[in-house]
């Protein structure tokens, strides 16, 4: 069977879903006091910088932006074969009673924001954590909930979701691959 790839979320689509999310992160918080904003590696930290831009350019005010490895926190560590690539953690202001916003791209099985919690609190307790991801694919193995999602996609568990940004990609969408490769 031949893998396709279905565009799902073209460059504007992007935007305005981060703008949205922004919106959403500035509502229920009341503001931007005591708010700050994590990006798990890597993609995750492009939209956390994105998100940040944008809440100044609504705000007039700059929110803290950090940026968390989970290399060493994941689950699966003495399952995986593959040589790990630890790159740096980097929360240069105190999480005590901050409200955090966890960034990510894509949210599937909750493993990922599991262990980014967990590096998370080796920094102190935040207020409280909020989880922003651009899309959201279900399939939960662990009873995460995001609380900003940019999109829904309904997929298999044998699909692939891939989310390009212009940082790493030279182009923003997130597109579907279904199908093996024979």
């Amino acid at each position: 069977m031949a893998v396709t790839e279905r565009s799902v979320v073209d460059a504007k689509g992007v935007e305005r879903a981060l703008a949205r999310i922004a919106h959403e992160i500035l509502e229920r918080n009341g503001g931007t006091e005591n708010l700050a904003f994590v990006g798990i590696r890597s993609r995750g930290v492009d939209l956390a910088n994105r998100l940040a831009a944008k809440t100044l350019e609504i705000e007039g005010v700059a929110v803290p932006l950090g940026i968390i490895d989970i290399t060493l926190y994941r689950d699966d560590l003495s399952r995986s074969g593959e040589q790990l690539v630890v790159k740096a953690t980097d929360i240069g202001f105190p999480i005590e009673d901050r409200n955090v916003v966890l960034i990510d791209d894509v949210l599937y099985t909750g493993r990922t924001v599991r262990a980014a919690l967990d590096a998370l609190m080796d920094f102190g307790r935040p207020r409280s954590v909020q989880l922003a991801v651009l899309i959201d694919r279900g399939h939960r193995e662990l009873p995460i909930r995001p609380d900003f999602v940019g999109k829904n996609i309904p997929t298999s568990a044998s699909d692939t979701v891939l989310v390009r940004l212009c940082e790493h990609d030279d182009r923003d969408e997130v597109v579907v691959l279904s199908g093996r490769a024979s």
